[in-house]
């Protein structure tokens, strides 16, 4: 029997506590039987684009079967003849989260269940600790908190002197903090150093190979995403665990990645990948290469949750970023649980959240001012 999708409603919450200024792109969907569901596009500093994306993909999506997911999933994807990247990928993304929670609901259990069944009790989750700024005495009091509450893995960015990233200088400080927080921390703690596509292939290489012996968990975003041949050149010189992934809006933008195994884990953004559909197909390729997810997850409850499901049925799990905590408790009543450093199964159907939609409008947009770096020359320089 049918269940027909009946309308689509996007949101855009701004105004948030505890978000930096960020919006963010929620999307319920809902059906003729009564069942409706909610999903969370990324696209920062974008929204306006995504949120009209979803109004153009409306009127392909209403009146479709809402248990057809790989169908409605490939009509937006492919109905454009132009594949959809970015904009309209973060929009696919948002409908179809909801289209898997609405299937929970309607079958009564969690999306996990959905995906296989709980392959762990737990998913093991990481924060954002204050250490862009160089200060080490700052990073190891966060470190330790973070330690204190029960996190297993610290992170923090490349870093800066305010406004402006030099290589070298970041390059010395990054590496003497990864030492002070190894020292203070021991072997058992996850470092990560994300280094957010800052570096160049040469100036990378030098920074990876100064820690490899402090063994990080990983590095993040090493080098700029858009030119797969400067990875490739880190790749061969370096045994430290590269981390990318979180620009990738499809399988076919990882695919080479995956195939020449150039990193260790996927840093796949559910709300920008495709959502659940594509994120599933991804993790089960990287399974035969021996890549880890490492989901990009510094978003809303939704994406969140949706990670969450992900990872929970996921054999191939690394860890999961989850800085935010709980945020927009007006707004999403239910959440996933956290305590002890990780995120807990679900026991509601869908993907365990409660979407106020009353709630959602009295938060309305706030154009946000996109943080930019330069160098001391006044050049641009990535984020």
């Amino acid at each position: 029997m049918r269940m027909k999708i009946t309308d689509v409603e996007t949101f855009i919450v701004g105004n948030v506590p505890g978000a930096g200024g960020l919006n963010f792109v929620f999307v319920a969907v809902d059906t003729d039987e009564g069942i409706s569901g909610v999903g969370e596009a990324t696209l920062w500093g974008r929204e306006l684009p995504v949120a009209a994306a979803v109004e153009h993909l409306k009127p392909l999506v209403i009146g479709q079967d809402a248990r057809r997911i790989e169908h409605i999933w490939q009509t937006l994807f492919r109905g454009g003849f132009i594949p959809a990247q970015r904009v309209l990928s973060g929009a696919i993304s948002a409908i179809d989260m909801a289209l898997w929670d609405i299937r929970g609901k309607a079958y009564g259990v969690p999306v996990y269940d959905l995906l296989g069944g709980l392959v762990r009790e737990r998913v093991a989750c990481y924060r954002h600790n204050r250490g862009d700024s160089g200060d080490i005495p700052l990073l190891l009091e966060s470190c330790r908190e973070s330690v204190s509450q029960g996190w297993r893995f610290v992170r923090w960015g490349l870093p800066t002197q305010g406004d402006v990233l030099e290589p070298p200088h970041a390059i010395r400080v990054a590496v003497e903090q990864v030492a002070a927080v190894r020292q203070a921390l021991g072997e058992e703690i996850g470092i990560i150093l994300d280094v957010h596509t800052r570096l160049d292939p040469r100036d990378s290489i030098r920074l990876c190979r100064a820690l490899e012996p402090y063994n990080p968990f990983f590095v993040e975003d090493p080098i700029r995403s858009e030119n797969l041949q400067g990875l490739r050149m880190l790749r061969q010189q370096t045994a430290v665990p590269i981390a990318v992934g979180e620009f990738c809006s499809s399988k076919w933008e990882i695919r080479e990645i995956i195939e020449e195994e150039l990193a260790d884990y996927a840093r796949i953004d559910l709300g920008l990948v495709g959502g659940l559909t594509e994120a599933r197909k991804i993790a089960g390729w990287c399974e035969t290469h021996y890549i880890k997810l490492a989901t990009h997850s510094p978003l809303g409850p939704v994406a969140a949750a949706a990670s969450l499901h992900l990872n929970l049925a996921c054999t191939n799990f690394g860890v999961q970023e989850h800085p935010r905590g709980t945020i927009l408790t007006d707004v999403f009543p239910v959440q996933v649980e956290f305590r002890d450093g990780c995120l807990w199964p679900p026991t509601r159907p869908g993907l365990g959240v409660e979407f106020d939609r009353e709630a959602a409008r009295k938060h309305p947009f706030k154009m946000m001012e996109m943080a930019m770096l330069h160098r001391e020359d006044g050049s641009i320089t990535n984020w």
